[in-house]
């Protein structure tokens, strides 16, 4: 599965693998594929260069990238507090009334409430890339539009690609103009952030539109026979990040919701704002039907939403409340249905794209030759 993109990244196969989990993303990189750390969650610099150094120490010097959150335009002076002090209290009541419905129970006294997403705060991002541009990374991703100009200046001084995502072919262009060397294109069924259109149709229209730009294909991504077809649509790679949740790397911290995710089928998601604020594919859940209610007192814009909903989250999460247990996924959880490691996922891709390669091949008239 090699196309000029892979080439010139030095990998065997074009499946870049987006992950928050460090022994995912070097076990994507050690398959042969790309491995792309999530960063997002990481607001302390020491963090980040802890994973860091323990992904550089299991590539067995292959290449791998980072994906942050990053806004191309530039908020002054705004803190974590500031953004705190905006959301109303209706909508925290909102919060306090739905689990305390279900029961959940409080964080131990002294506690940290978990993962607080900060890590779209312009000032929260440039640490990571502070931290990130001290190793040898080959990618740098980011998921929320064209990263500033001298963001993009910097990796390249440095011989780092620079990727963004795309929900249409009027984003793409945008990334074209900002100087950005590939563009995801991810279709309306894939987990998280995404928009309307989905991966058949809006694949060939980013590469139209793009062109000669390379583009990566995401959304609904998880067999082989689809990395054939979005090849033959005209992308260099794909990008897949579902999948890997529950391979046996992966350290999701919560048998419940690996038992969920190994359940659901495709149809048991939905694109909701009650994670971020902003439209994501996740797990239909208690939850996300509780702020998608008309009668609830809706969701607030990015990022009120996320700091809203943190704790509440963690707290979800740390007593693994079932009903209200979900995670950001996309429609290809339908063929997650058992825990694999990175590598038999590969073995699974690589054999499906040889199949598929050879149906096309009979079709054509082409077998054996």
């Amino acid at each position: 599965m090699q196309t000029e993109l892979s080439k010139q990244l030095g990998v065997e196969h074009a499946v870049f693998g987006f992950t928050p989990f460090p022994a995912v993303a070097a076990a994507i990189s050690r398959a042969g594929g790309f491995g792309v750390l999530g960063a997002v969650r990481y607001t302390a610099p020491d963090d980040l260069k802890r994973d860091l150094d323990w992904v550089e120490a299991h590539v067995d010097g292959r290449p791998y990238g980072l994906d942050v959150v990053m806004p191309a335009k530039k908020v002054e002076g705004v803190t974590e507090a500031d953004v705190e002090a905006m959301i109303p209290e209706e909508h925290r009541a909102f919060v306090q009334d739905t689990l305390a419905k279900y029961g959940v129970p409080e964080l131990a006294e002294g506690e940290a409430s978990g993962w607080r997403i900060t890590g779209w705060m312009e000032q929260v991002a440039r640490t990571q890339l502070d931290v990130a541009f001290d190793y040898p990374i080959r990618l740098l991703a980011n998921a929320l539009g064209s990263p500033p100009a001298d963001v993009v200046d910097r990796a390249h001084e440095q011989d780092v690609l620079v990727a963004a995502l795309a929900g249409s072919a009027r984003h793409a262009r945008k990334h074209q103009e900002a100087g950005i060397d590939i563009v995801v294109a991810q279709g309306y069924e894939a987990g998280g952030h995404t928009g309307d259109i989905a991966s058949m149709v809006l694949t060939p229209e980013v590469v139209d539109a793009v062109a000669p730009l390379p583009v990566l294909a995401a959304g609904g991504i998880g067999s082989g026979q689809q990395v054939a077809a979005a090849l033959t649509l005209g992308a260099q790679g794909v990008w897949l990040g579902s999948i890997w949740l529950t391979t046996t790397e992966a350290d999701l911290h919560s048998p419940a919701l690996t038992r969920k995710l190994l359940a659901a089928g495709s149809g048991d998601t939905v694109r909701s704002r009650a994670l971020t604020g902003k439209p994501a594919r996740q797990l239909r859940t208690a939850w996300t039907d509780a702020w998608d209610d008309p009668a609830g007192p809706g969701t607030l814009p990015m990022p009120l939403q996320g700091l809203l909903v943190a704790e509440a989250v963690s707290r979800i999460q740390r007593y693994e409340v079932e009903p209200l247990l979900g995670t950001p996924v996309g429609q290809i959880v339908g063929r997650m249905n058992s825990e694999r490691s990175v590598q038999a996922v590969f073995d699974d891709l690589t054999r499906g794209f040889e199949q598929a390669v050879d149906r096309i091949n009979r079709i054509a008239g082409r077998s054996g030759q």
